[in-house]
């Protein structure tokens, strides 16, 4: 049996609670469960991944794309073998803390605050990100992810960094869902947001916001991937965890990964780092 995981995750694959389907000398195929940050599944990079993980190693993926919060607290649990997240300052706690081991950078991009084509806040012509927080509190609607992960605990960040009490705006809205989802919301309302770069290019033929402001040091987004520590947590699957780190940050797979949208959105989603 997997382990019982909480109703608010969203399994892709197998249900939680089926066993794995056995392999032809009747034994249960081998398998993990991973927990991730929904721009890699709204980007589409799981999609290919996976399969081909699943293809050469013979192991078998459950993935649950929620935040990153959520998902560095199913490692917590020790609902997940292996998580891939981008929330650093949240992942140093839960390696402090002895959840997470044996980590590696894996790849990086970059936020974006997108908006109105029009740009009703008059961010595109400012020069810091400390000014865009400021004229968009003042001008315009911010829809937040408000879920806790990576990219709304950036968010927090760059309001705090503008001296913003978030609490205080009338105006911003908090979705309590993925950025896909967010960036719909932000596109219906004409209102503003942040998003990972990978994410807005893959939807971005879907929506009528434009990127307003971006490349600023402070928007860098990276990606780590942990083990769940066996030794705190003994029902992980070590083993299994490992074959998906080393797959992900092997040679061809950090290759791929650099191409990766780049036929079809004309850049690439992700930068591969495992290699340098």
């Amino acid at each position: 049996m997997y382990r019982k995981l909480s109703k608010y995750f969203l399994l892709i694959g197998i249900a939680v609670g089926i066993a794995a389907a056995p392999n032809a000398n009747g034994q249960a195929k081998p398998s993990l469960i991973l927990g991730t940050t929904t721009s890699t599944q709204d980007t589409g990079l799981l999609d290919v991944l996976v399969p081909r993980f699943e293809k050469e190693r013979r192991i078998e993926v459950k993935v649950i794309a929620v935040g990153s919060g959520a998902a560095l607290r199913m490692a917590e649990r020790g609902d997940a073998d292996v998580v891939l997240v981008h929330s650093p300052t949240s992942e140093q706690r839960y390696i402090e803390s002895g959840d997470l081991v044996d980590g590696r950078l894996v790849m990086h991009n970059d936020f974006l605050i997108v908006g109105p084509m029009d740009d009703p806040a008059g961010i595109r012509k400012l020069s810091s990100i400390t000014e865009v927080m400021r004229a968009i509190a003042a001008r315009s609607i911010f829809i937040s992810r408000g879920d806790d992960s990576g990219t709304h605990a950036q968010e927090l960040a760059l309001w705090a960094a503008a001296r913003i009490d978030p609490k205080s705006l009338a105006r911003r809205e908090e979705t309590g869902q993925g950025m896909g989802a967010t960036l719909n919301i932000a596109d219906q309302k004409r209102a503003y947001t942040i998003t990972d770069r990978g994410t807005y290019l893959a939807l971005r033929k879907k929506l009528g916001l434009a990127i307003l402001f971006q490349s600023d040091p402070s928007l860098r987004n990276v990606y780590h991937i942990y083990v769940v520590n066996p030794k705190k947590h003994p029902t992980v699957k070590a083993a299994e965890a490992r074959a998906f780190i080393d797959f992900l940050v092997s040679a061809p797979i950090q290759q791929w990964i650099a191409s990766f949208g780049r036929d079809v959105y004309g850049e690439s989603l992700f930068f591969p780092d495992a290699l340098h």
